[in-house]
Formats: C-alpha cells, structure tokens, sequence
C-alpha cells in the first residue's frame, strides 16, 4: 500500500523545442546541456527535492531516450524512492484509440492513475524548459492560505513584453478575474510562468470535463485555466520575484549561459542552500596548456583547453586545440575544436567536431551587420551534435548546420 502524499509534481518534458533547431534534432528540449554541466530539466527536478517534494512524475515523449537515460532511477537528485521518487511517464498503450499527448492538460489527463496512486491534496504541474530556483512549497502554502482551487506563478515584466506571454489580471488581494492570451493590448503586466498549483479534486474534474469536450484544445491556458474561471472557481496568482528564464529558442539559451559569466550572475550555480543537483560524468579535473588563456569563462570538468577562451560556457570533456580561439560561444559536452579554429558568437552541439583553421561564426556586431533581420538563429552559428566541420571550413554568421561540412 502506498503512502499517501500531500503533494505530486508533473513536470511537462515532452516537447519537441522547434525553436532550438538542430540542438534539438537528437534531443528533447529539457535534456539540452546548460551551464557547464546540468541539463534545463535540473533546475525543476531540484527545486521540487529542496522544496521537500519526493513524488515527481516526467512527461516524456519526443526523442526520449537521452532524457530517460539521464534521469534513471533519480539517484542525484534524491528521488530514488521505494514510495514515490521520480517516474518517467511516456504515453503508452491502453487500446484502439491511443495517441499521443494531444496537449499539456491531454498529458495530465493520459497519468492521472499515477496521480491517484498517491491520493494527494494538492498537484503541481512544472513545465521542463525553464531556468530558474523557486520554493515551490512556500506556493504551495500560499494556495492553501486562499483557499484556492488554482494558483498561478506569476513575473511581472515589461509592458511591451507582456503581449508574448498569458497575462493574468487580479483584483488587489490576487485573485484572478480574467487571463488572456498573447493579448494585443495587456491589461496587466503578471505574465504566467507555467507553473500551477491545484487542489487535485478540482484539477480531476476540470481534467474530465476537458476530455469530454471534443472541441477543446486540451491546453492548462487555452482550456482548463478559462474554464476553470467561468465556473467561478478561485484562482489566483503566486507573485515570484527571482530569476526565471523561458530557454525555448536559441538567442535565449544562449543569452541564460552568458548571464552565468556576469560578476553578480542572476543564477547563483554555488549556492548551497539551493543546489542544482545533477547527473554529471566521472571526468578528471580541466587541463589548461601552457599557451592557454581564459578569462570571464565557465570551464567544465574533464576539458582541455591550449587555446584562448573568452567570455563563454565550456562544458565537460571539450578539447581545444592550440592557437584556437573561442569568444562569445557555449561549446556543449565532448566536442572538439581544432588547432587555430575560430568560435565566436556560436552554439556548438555535442561531440562535434571543428576541425584546423576552421571558421564559425563572427563577433556578435559583426553577425548582426552581416544577417538578415530575424533569423532563427538570432544571429548566431549553430552547429548540431555529432557533426563534422573539416579543416579551413567557413560557417557564416546566421548559419544552422544538422550534417558535415568538409
């Protein structure tokens, strides 16, 4: 018989992440190396455990494979449990009609026999692309304290961000009135971070009522969050002041490493009262060679650099070679850059390989002269994982590359 928790977090992993390109070729989105030596689904798997949350299922469905392997049986993030822990919860075949997650709250819907395992009081539902530290049971606390049905998480931006988001607007005491989507002209500037907290028998109803609706986009915002509202149901929204980062596209992947660099970093990766916990490869400690040189750079266990680094992320098991230069770039796990190669303003996939000479990329002025306006890429080169760039080779500003270049 199993115990029965007060709490159950569903962390959405399954999306496919278009919006990173060829970094997400091989890869779901929340398994993306960030910072050196996590992964983006570390900062949600972390802030469920140091907010004394031992029950966490992971949504998983496009490109699987990596991010089941690295999640296991959820050792470093204390979550290998005998009576709850983390489960990895693809969709799966219950007869004639099955299909994939049609939606966020499909996705919900399609596990609720795992919720029900744990009868809880209360289910948190956590997206897995975003960076950012968050106590998740003060919110929850907060919930209980209003008597909610929902309560939402909410960052106040700018005015002119706010028509990119899902705008929640409240009375005085949070309690919320009406959500819009991407609206045109924002009544308000509390933009929803997907991160919710609801009374189980609540979320159970409006679930099935979902379901049942063949008209429905089965979506927590397009669906269950306004319909939760028209009932008359309290909703309101958990104000959360810290750092939170959307990683969905490139330019803000790229932007969430640089912010590690800065002298006071929004993201403190040394803070012992809330470690980022992760699953990190037994690698030796970073060679730097004799011509070596770095400076404002995070460099990563088991990397050999004899080149120069400058204001960039090198993660794990990387090797630069000698008389290469690397400025402005995030070089991802394994991968290897040839003797007087040139990396600047660049995201480089995994266990690639860039050979002698080579050319990727340019300083970050130079990029944005030299591209048209509104690239994918936002500007930069990106190579993806387990490519090869041969000697000499020339990968222009605004370039994406998913296969060889020799």
């Amino acid at each position: 018989m199993r115990t029965k928790k007060r709490t159950v977090a569903m962390l959405l992993a399954g999306g496919q992440g278009s919006r990173l390109g060829v970094l997400t070729k091989k890869v779901a989105k929340p398994a993306i190396p960030f910072g050196g030596k996590y992964r983006i689904i570390d900062f949600p798997l972390s802030n469920c455990v140091n907010s004394g949350i031992d029950t966490v299922g992971v949504l998983t469905q496009y490109m699987p494979l990596d991010l089941n392997a690295y999640i296991g049986n959820g050792q470093p993030w204390d979550l290998d449990r005998n009576d709850g822990g983390v489960s990895v919860l693809p969709p799966y075949s219950r007869g004639a009609n099955d299909e994939w997650y049609k939606g966020t709250a499909n996705a919900i819907y399609q596990n609720m026999h795992f919720i029900e395992r744990y009868d809880p009081e209360y289910v948190v539902i956590l997206s897995g692309d975003h960076i950012y530290k968050m106590d998740y049971n003060a919110m929850i606390e907060y919930h209980e304290e209003k008597g909610a049905s929902a309560t939402i998480a909410a960052l106040n931006v700018t005015l002119e961000e706010a028509s990119r988001f899902g705008i929640l607007n409240t009375n005085e005491d949070n309690k919320v009135y009406e959500f819009e989507e991407k609206p045109k002209h924002p009544k308000s500037t509390k933009a929803s971070m997907g991160v919710y907290v609801f009374t189980w028998a609540k979320l159970k109803k409006y679930l099935e009522e979902d379901e049942a609706d063949p008209t429905s986009s089965n979506d927590f915002g397009k669906n269950i969050i306004p319909n939760m509202l028209n009932a008359g149901e309290p909703l309101y929204t958990y104000e959360f002041a810290g750092y939170w980062k959307d990683v969905g596209t490139l330019q803000s992947l790229w932007e969430a490493n640089m912010e590690l660099l800065l002298e006071d970093s929004p993201v403190k990766l040394n803070d012992n009262t809330w470690k980022i916990y992760a699953r990190n490869p037994n690698e030796p400690p970073v060679y730097n060679g004799p011509e070596s040189e770095i400076k404002n750079s995070m460099v990563c266990e088991g990397s050999v650099i004899n080149g120069k680094v400058e204001h960039s992320v090198i993660f794990y098991g990387v090797h630069i070679g000698e008389g290469a230069v690397i400025k402005d770039s995030v070089i991802l796990p394994n991968s290897v850059i040839g003797d007087g190669a040139i990396v600047e303003y660049s995201i480089i996939g995994q266990e690639t390989k860039v050979g002698k000479g080579a050319r990727i990329g340019a300083a970050e002025e130079v990029a944005k002269a030299f591209c048209e306006p509104g690239k994918m890429t936002g500007y930069m080169a990106v190579l993806a994982d387990e490519i090869k760039i041969g000697d000499g080779v020339i990968v222009k500003p605004g370039e994406m590359l998913d296969q060889d270049r020799v």
